[in-house]
C-alpha cells in the first residue's frame, strides 16, 4: 500500500484540502483571464470610460484606465490624447515626477501635435506648483524661503512656451506667473546675499547682488540689490564702486529707508562737524 494511503487520517485531509485550495486558485485566475479577454471595448470607448473617471476626480481608476488605453491601442488620436490627460491626472493626484515624465514622453514622441502646447504650459504648471504647494496656502509670504530649483524649471517651462508659441491661449496665464516666479528667484538671491553680508562674505553677497540686477532687472529686489552692493563695497573699502551703488541708489529711490537713514547720519555729522 502507498505511504499516503497508511498515513494517518489528518494528514490525509490536510493534503487534499491543500489540492482543492490550489484547483480553485488556477479556476478563478482563468476565470479573470477570460473576463479580461472578453473585454473587447475600443480605443474610443476606453478613452470615454478613462474621462468619465477624469471628469469625476477618481484619479486612481482614471489612471488604470488610461494606462490600459495606451497598453492596447499604443498609437492613434485617443493614445496620443491620453497622454496629456494622464499628466494632468498624476498632477491633479499629487504625483508630480510621474506628471513630468509622461509630459516629456509626450512631447518627445509628438513633438508636432496640435495640443503640444498644453504640454508645455501643464509642464510649467506642475513646476510651479511644487515650488508653491502647502506653503504657500498658509504662509504665502515664506515661499521666497524655500529652494527656488521648481521655480526656476517653472519659469523655464513657460518661457519655452512663450518662444515656441507665442499665440497659444495658455500664454497669457504663463506670463502672469513668470512675473510672480520672477519677482520671487529675485527675492531668493537677495535673501542668500543678506545671509552672506551676515557672514560676512562680502565678495559672495556683491555676486549675489550682481546676479540680480543682471538677470532679474526691474523687480522689487532692485533697489535691495544696490542696497548690498553698497554696504559690501564699503565694507571691501572700494569707496569708488560704493559711490557708484548709492548715486544710483539716491538717484532712482530717494524714498527708500537705507537713503533716507544715511542721509540722517549724515545731516548729523555735518552738525557736529561743520567744517569742509
Amino acid at each position: 500500500m502507498p505511504a499516503f494511503f497508511r498515513s494517518n487520517n489528518t494528514t490525509r485531509w490536510i493534503v487534499l484540502l491543500a489540492l482543492v485550495l490550489a484547483a480553485t486558485v488556477l479556476t478563478t485566475t482563468g476565470c479573470r483571464k477570460d473576463k479580461d479577454y472578453q473585454d473587447d471595448r475600443n480605443a474610443a470607448q476606453l478613452y470615454e470610460d478613462a474621462k468619465r473617471y477624469l471628469d469625476n476626480k477618481s484619479w486612481a481608476r482614471a489612471i488604470q484606465s488610461y494606462k490600459m488605453l495606451q497598453t492596447r491601442y499604443p498609437f492613434g488620436r485617443y493614445t496620443e490624447q491620453s497622454m496629456l490627460d494622464l499628466s494632468y491626472v498624476h498632477f491633479k493626484g499629487r504625483d508630480p515626477q510621474s506628471a513630468l515624465s509622461t509630459l516629456d514622453r509626450f512631447i518627445r514622441t509628438y513633438p508636432t501635435h496640435p495640443n503640444v502646447d498644453y504640454a508645455y504650459y501643464l509642464k510649467g504648471l506642475v513646476n510651479y506648483q511644487q515650488n508653491l504647494g502647502f506653503l504657500q496656502r498658509l504662509m504665502p509670504t515664506r515661499v521666497r524661503d524655500r529652494d527656488q530649483s521648481s521655480a526656476l524649471d517653472a519659469f523655464l517651462d513657460f518661457s519655452e512656451l512663450l518662444r515656441r508659441f507665442p499665440n497659444s491661449r495658455y500664454v497669457p496665464d504663463a506670463r502672469q506667473r513668470m512675473v510672480f516666479l520672477r519677482n520671487n528667484l529675485a527675492a531668493y538671491e537677495i535673501l542668500v546675499a543678506d545671509y552672506y553680508i551676515r557672514r560676512k562674505a562680502y565678495i559672495a553677497a556683491v555676486n549675489r547682488a550682481r546676479y540680480v540686477l543682471e538677470v532679474y532687472p526691474n523687480t522689487p529686489e532692485t533697489v535691495e540689490a544696490l542696497v548690498i552692493l553698497h554696504k559690501a563695497y564699503t565694507e571691501l573699502e572700494l569707496p569708488q564702486l560704493a559711490d557708484s551703488s548709492w548715486d544710483v541708489l539716491e538717484l532712482n529711490y530717494p524714498d527708500h529707508y537705507y537713503v533716507q537713514g544715511k542721509k540722517q547720519k549724515r545731516s548729523w555729522a555735518s552738525r557736529l562737524w561743520p567744517f569742509d
